[in-house]
Formats: C-alpha cells, structure tokens, sequence
C-alpha cells in the first residue's frame, strides 16, 4: 500500500475512533475544542450577516444606518412589502414546508431531530433575516443570529460524521456563540443556551459553551471593535424608596409581556389558515403601514433604543410607540417573517422603563436624570419575563451597563416580571408558545435530557463475534477461543437477527463433549431479538427503537459502503440503564 494511502487509512481509523470517544459525555477536551471552533466559525457567520445588513441599510437609508425616518411615507408604506415578497420567493425556493425559524426552529431541532439542520435553513435564515430587517419589519437579529450560530455548529458536525450527542452540544455552543456576539454579551449567551434548553450546570457542560461564546465575541469585537451595542450611563439607586418604581416596572413588564407572547400567539394562529404566500404579503402591508405612522419601529430600532437610554420622552410618544411596537413584532413574527423577537422585546422593555421612570420622576420619587436607569432595568423586566429566562436577562443588563449596581435593582424587576407572565397570567416562554402555535410540543425531563447527553458509542459493549447459526464444534470451539466473547451475535441469511450471552455457548460445549454439530438457536441460553441503531444515535434514540420495535437489545452500526454496514457493538437495555444510574 502507498505511503498516501497509509496515511488515509491513519486518518481515518483516528477519526472512527475519535466519533466513538466522543460519544461519551466525559469527553471534555474534544468537546471543548469543538466549542472552540464552533464559537469562531459561527462568529464568522454572524459577522457575514451583519455586514450584509448594516452595508445595505447604509447603502439604502440616508444619513445612518437605521435613519428610516428620512424616507419618504410612500417608501416607508412598499419597503416592508416588497421586502416580504422577495422573502416568499426564497421560502418558495427553499422552505419545503419549513416556515419557523429563530430560537424556536433550534429548540424544535434539537427536541425531535437530535440537533441536525439542514444547509437550505442556513440559507433561509440568513437571507430571508437579512431582508426582513433591511426592509424595515420590526423583527430582531438575535433571533437569526441563535439560528445560525446552531445551524454552523450542526453542519460542522454533520460534516465531521460526528455522534448526536455531539452535534448536540455544539448546536448548544452556536446558541450561546450568536447570543455574544449580537450585544458583546458572552456571559449571558452562556446563560441563555443553558436556560432556553434547560441543561443542568455541569462542567462537561458548561465549559464547551464558554469556550465558543468567547471566541464568537473575539471574531466579533476583531471586526466592529469593542464599544457597547447602547451607551449606557452608570446610575445608581440612591435610596431604597427607589425600589418602589422598580416594582411597579417589574409588574408591568410582566403584563407587557404576557400581551406580547398573547399576540404572538394568536396572529400565529390565524395565520394558520392562509396560504404562506399571502401570510406574509399581510405582514409586509402590516409593517408598512404602520412604518409609515410611526418610522421608530421599522427595522432593529437601535437608534431610537439608545436615545430612550439616555433621555427622557414624552409619555404620550412612548404609549404610541410601545402599542404601534408591539402590533408591528406581533404582526410580522407571527405571520411568518424571519426575524427575532428578543430584540423587540428588549425595545419595548426601554419604552415600559422611560415611562414608568418619566413618571416616577414627575411625581418626585427620583431624579430626572435617573430615568435612562429605568429604561435599561425595563429591557431585562421584558426580556426576561418574555423568554422565562431570568438569569439570562440579568447577566445582558450587567454586561450591557458595565455596572454592579443594577444587580439588586435588575433582580426585583425581572423576578416580579417573570412571576407575573408565568403565575398570574400561566404564560410560557414565546418560544415555547410558537412552537405550541405551530402544532409541536415542547418539553423538558431531566432523564431524557441526560440520556441525550450519551452516545451508543460510549456505551456499547465491543466484546462480541458474529456466526450464522450452525457451526462445527471446531468452529464453535475458535468462535468462542480463550475467554470467550462476552456476547455472540446469530445472523440469519446475513442479517443479525439474535443476541446470546458467549459463556451459554462454552457451557453447552462443556456439558456436551460428544457433540459435533451446534445449531445456536436450539441450545439452552437466553437469546435476545436484536435491532439495529446507527453510530451516532444517542441512548435515548436507542431506548426509542427498542420500545418502538418491540426488539430486546441492538447492534451498533454504520454504513461503510452501499448495502454494507459495519458492526460496532451490541447494546442491551440493561446496559442502558446501568449506565443512566452510573
């Protein structure tokens, strides 16, 4: 054999053996190094997005790069819907039934579909994104930047060949890497993948996670450095009678947001019932409608937000917005446009914050010049109780305002947010409630979750041979040799069709020294009917398939060639659970 072609073949028995390694949840340095390289390539990717976007708002809109205002109404009315047709034409190209995207599409993926995506979605979400926010529908980027940060890491791993529960943890790690580099928050995009997709703390875990959301922020502050998404002043509570307006924020931010989730719900539903097509010519008529009313709310509002973090508006203006935000994102989400939620939400949290800071501050409970403080605590009110992920919410805020002082504050608005969206009104995440909206359930179970967290290759038992089921003494005496195999594997005609311990075969030799011929099927052992998994199914994938196919234990393969499969292992139920209580 060649030098190249030994080198090939090196490779790939390291590779085949790497696939199985990773397998196992323990398997901390290479999944580290894949958290590592998912957070660089996914940065890359969601750079590439927000250069597109912000090189063509900058191209289309005069004076900066979200000055929507300037246009004329006639522009701000037929931007949104032609952006919305151009969007109906890729989803025509590309979606083969496919219309949900965002942070709901990753948790759909990982739930039924072990975290596997699909190139075309790659494509969907990044053009279909871009356009929706050049074109001025009130959506957000976080939502796409969670997508395609999941979707990278899901190709990469599928490229690789690698274990589901691999290509699990790294669709956590593209989560976490768009998170970060969206606002140069990498702490709460670490939060955010762990609280959205409900893993236990753990470094096998963790440490993955962080990894891919430092490097994705690296590649992103490399290309548009390191200030801030907003400017946001360092204020802080100077008494505690400032906790009052606070409370009343987190209340508020709560019934916000239950509005919020509430509409999203209900436009998803009745668009239910429309032809995509026209869904989402109705979004674009929708959005410029009201773009056309209120300019603010077109595209990410980022300009607007940051002024609301700094001055005080009037509280006739912030009503109007915050209602005409809110049928916009409704509108436009729910009917199907590809943008993020999480963006709108952290908007409609600084108006809720400005006004009720604005009134407190006419009423002499605080300064004037502490409203912006309320304007940013209101963003992690909304956020949080929108996406039920507190924690999340708390770290964006500190991260955002470099300021320890909004601990305290942030947690009494964002816990009482959170408890009144989930307790008194029984709303789930918007996440979770688009999903519900589109047919799908969504739910969380601590064992599923860990039985997830393993691959059939960490676990299978590699001690067994293969024979059809007769044999010679001879040949059973070589079959079973030394030792003996500690499972045999009965093929019949070329398929496994049994699984029998190796120790029943050399007793039967033992007890039966006159006999020449064996027929494996007829001597006394337990024999169990197998089943087969793939390579890179996970444990709970294997228990699916014995419950589903009424099989007793399965051999592990893998297609090496058309109609060839190689045989890696055998795993048996009692091997599953025993390594579930270990």
């Amino acid at each position: 054999m060649s030098q190249p072609r030994l080198l090939a073949h090196w490779l790939r028995s390291r590779l085949e053996s790497l696939r199985i390694h990773l397998a196992r949840p323990d398997a901390l340095f290479w999944h580290v190094l894949l958290g590592l390289v998912t957070g660089l390539v996914a940065g890359t990717v969601i750079v590439a997005f927000r250069l597109v976007v912000e090189g063509t708002q900058a191209a289309m809109l005069p004076g900066n790069g979200e000055n929507y205002e300037a246009l004329p109404v006639w522009v701000r009315l037929s931007l949104p819907f032609l952006g919305a047709l151009l969007i109906a034409a890729i989803f025509w190209r590309f979606a083969k039934g496919t219309y949900v995207l965002g942070v709901a599409r990753v948790m759909e993926r990982m739930e039924y579909h072990q975290g596997h995506f699909e190139p075309r979605e790659f494509v969907m979400q990044f053009l279909g994104a871009a356009l929706a926010i050049a074109s001025g529908h009130s959506v957000g980027r976080e939502g796409p930047h969670v997508h395609l940060g999941a979707a990278s890491g899901s190709l990469l791993g599928q490229l690789l060949r690698l274990p589901n529960n691999s290509i699990r943890t790294i669709v956590v790690c593209g989560t976490a890497a768009g998170i970060a580099a969206s606002f140069n928050t990498p702490l709460a995009g670490v939060i955010f993948a762990l609280e959205v997709f409900a893993l236990e703390y753990s470094i096998a875990a963790f440490m993955p996670v962080m990894l891919a959301a430092v490097s994705a922020d690296a590649v992103s502050l490399a290309i548009f450095g390191s200030a801030p998404a907003f400017q946001v002043p360092t204020i802080l509570l100077s008494s505690l009678d400032d906790l009052l307006p606070v409370a009343v924020l987190g209340l508020f931010a709560g019934v916000v947001s239950v509005v919020y989730i509430q509409s999203l719900q209900t436009i998803a539903r009745l668009g239910r019932r429309l032809a995509f097509v026209p869904r989402l010519a109705i979004a674009g008529a929708t959005a410029g409608l009201l773009g056309a009313l209120a300019p603010a709310v077109m595209g990410l509002g980022y300009d607007t937000q940051a002024t609301l973090l700094t001055q005080h508006a009037p509280w006739s203006f912030l009503v109007t917005l915050l209602v005409v935000k809110l049928l916009a994102t409704s509108t436009s989400i729910g009917l199907g446009i590809p943008g993020g939620t999480i963006g709108p939400a952290l908007f409609m949290g600084a108006i809720l914050g400005n006004l009720v800071g604005g009134l407190a501050a006419d009423l002499g409970i605080i300064e004037v010049g502490d409203v912006s403080f309320y304007a940013l605590l209101g963003m992690g009110a909304m956020m949080g109780a929108s996406l039920q992920a507190p924690l999340a919410a708390l770290t964006a805020v500190l991260e955002l305002s470099h300021s320890p002082g909004v601990i305290m504050p942030g947690m009494l608005a964002i816990i009482l947010a959170a408890l009144t969206a989930r307790e008194v009104f029984g709303k789930d995440s918007m996440f979770v409630t688009m999903l519900r909206a589109n047919g799908l359930d969504y739910r969380t179970n601590p064992v599923v979750e860990m039985l997830r967290r393993s691959g059939v290759g960490g676990v299978m038992n590699r001690d067994f041979v293969r024979h059809g089921p007769h044999l010679r003494r001879a040949e059973a005496k070589d079959l079973i040799g030394g030792d003996g195999p500690r499972w045999v594997i009965v093929e019949r005609d070329g398929r496994p069709t049994y699984l029998m311990p190796g120790i029943a075969v050399a007793t039967y030799l033992a007890q039966n020294p006159d006999e020449d011929a064996i027929d494996l099927l007829a001597i006394p052992a337990e024999r169990l009917e197998l089943a087969p998994v793939h390579l890179e199914a996970t444990l709970k994938e294997a228990l699916d398939i014995l419950q589903s196919q009424g099989a007793e234990a399965l051999y592990v393969r893998r297609p090496i060639a058309p109609g060839i499969n190689r045989i890696y292992g055998v795993l048996t139920r009692a091997r599953i659970e025993s390594a579930y209580r270990y």
